[in-house]
């Protein structure tokens, strides 16, 4: 037997009945990802393994450094096998480490290939991979149907002109692409020099001038509303921590007006402003029906040195211990209090705030639809097995877990769509552990929409995307589990 089979991590027949007839052939709406829209919209055929595999993927390099593996073969300058020899050197040493998992899950959804990878069947694989690399089902438009993947949502730039997301619009393909809105850098006012040249890009893509704090919101409140025209519904922020120091416009333009003139804000001003900011694109969201995404938690670029040489988003960042509930609590209370919080989503990275976030989002919900406030998946180094496990233990004794919208590949890579299925797996093996100990009704009628619901439905009816393609999953045979 292969070691991923089709009852990989499925460990009880109630398991496995459940994945089989009710989450396996479920569509993916995948509604947080870094991956390309550039790349999507021109149908890259990637030309090797590495590129599609190993070319951003800070995940591998963090255990490939853990493994001793020179920085060349990582980001540097080494050729594309070399670095795959490399990356199939570490694989058995990543043992227990999700990376084990998936790396063997993606070689067989994505190729048919089942042997184990290590140094002696190295050059088999890429052979073999690159190969149907080479086809036009394995092109990043061919994966997105190969992989059943309805929506896409990328994470984007309040100035880009979102060309990429227009061309693709137009191209016919069944999937659909969406901008989200990320506006981190209209925070920095702490970094003037690179907040400067953020406005003047701003500037440029709302085509005004931004000479007073009034001008930069109404030119960031154009560039919402030119998303929105471009099928966005999505809002998302990355933060260490919620901000709730509270201050009058007054106050947030003079610490604008401060950064203009190139003086960075202290710690405390860049809280307020931040703040204030963080309330008005709350409000633009609200007004616009969409959903705001707050992604709390981490701790970025620790290593100063590797960050000079390498840039971010390169494999330096960690779980941070930030205190959450207070000002996540008086955030979204005063939204709620001017009746402007939209739909949230709210992702811990630190597993001790696991409690913390799914009572939290108790607090908010208002009956106007089921699950407003959404406890986000295992996000970040918590979407592996145990982590997710956790997430939803946590949300199923706080909260309803029958109302949560599932997994995201927050990924940079088109090899990650199979974590979708790992995620599956983990929660069709979690109910059906409760079956089995009788915690739960052994009843398909019952169970089996829950799984179909948080497997892709609820996704769709929450986020309310205009969709090209409505069509409801695939239906297949029940299948009987011996």
């Amino acid at each position: 037997m292969p070691f991923i089979h089709e009852n990989f991590l499925l460990q009880t027949r109630a398991a496995r009945r459940l994945y089989h007839n009710f989450a396996e052939a479920e569509p993916i709406l995948d509604y947080h990802c870094h991956i390309s829209p550039k790349d999507i919209a021109e149908n890259r055929q990637f030309k090797n393994l590495f590129e599609i595999w190993l070319e951003g993927d800070h995940y591998k390099w963090r255990a490939m450094r853990s493994n001793g593996v020179a920085e060349k073969f990582c980001t540097g300058n080494a050729e594309p096998f070399a670095k795959f020899q490399a990356w199939a050197a570490t694989v058995p040493h990543t043992l227990r480490n999700p990376l084990y998992h998936w790396t063997h899950l993606e070689l067989a959804r994505y190729f048919g290939i089942n042997e184990l990878l290590d140094e002696s069947t190295a050059a088999r694989i890429w052979k073999r991979a690159n190969d149907q690399l080479a086809t036009p089902a394995l092109t990043t438009q061919g994966i997105l149907k190969k992989m059943q993947v309805k929506v896409v949502c990328t994470t984007d730039d309040p100035v880009d002109d979102l060309r990429h997301h227009k061309m693709f619009a137009a191209s016919g393909h069944p999937s659909t692409m969406l901008p989200a809105f990320r506006p981190d850098k209209a925070l920095a006012v702490h970094q003037p020099e690179g907040f400067n040249a953020w406005v003047t890009k701003l500037a440029a893509a709302a085509d005004t001038d931004i000479s007073t704090f009034a001008d930069f919101l109404a030119a960031l409140e154009q560039r919402h509303e030119f998303f929105h025209a471009n099928g966005c519904r999505l809002s998302d922020h990355g933060m260490n921590q919620s901000l709730a120091d509270f201050c009058s416009e007054k106050v947030a333009a003079t610490i604008f007006a401060k950064a203009r003139k190139g003086r960075a804000a202290s710690p405390e001003e860049a809280a307020q402003f931040g703040t204030y900011m963080m309330l008005f694109f709350g409000r633009l969201d609200a007004s616009k029906g969409w959903t705001k995404q707050l992604h709390l938690g981490a701790l970025r670029s620790n290593n100063t040195r590797l960050l000079r040489e390498l840039g971010p988003d390169t494999g330096f960042d960690s779980i941070g211990d930030f205190s959450q509930a207070s000002a996540l609590a008086a955030y979204l209370d005063k939204l709620d209090s001017e009746n402007s919080l939209p739909k949230t989503i709210i992702y811990n990275l630190n597993p001790a705030d696991n409690y913390i976030f799914a009572t939290m989002i108790g607090n908010y919900q208002d009956g106007t639809i089921p699950g407003k406030i959404q406890y986000g998946s295992g996000w970040w180094f918590l979407d592996q097995k145990e982590g997710m496990e956790w997430q939803m233990n946590a949300l199923s004794n706080l909260g309803l877990l029958s109302r949560f919208i599932g997994m995201i590949t927050d990924s940079r890579s088109f090899m990650s769509y199979p974590r979708h299925e790992y995620f599956r797996r983990v929660l069709c093996n979690l109910i059906g552990r409760d079956v089995e100990n009788g915690e739960i009704p052994d009843d398909d009628s019952l169970i089996g929409p829950m799984i179909r619901n948080i497997c892709y439905h609820n996704a769709r009816q929450y986020l309310a995307f205009p969709l090209r393609d409505n069509s409801a999953s695939r239906k297949r045979p029940a299948v009987r589990v011996k």
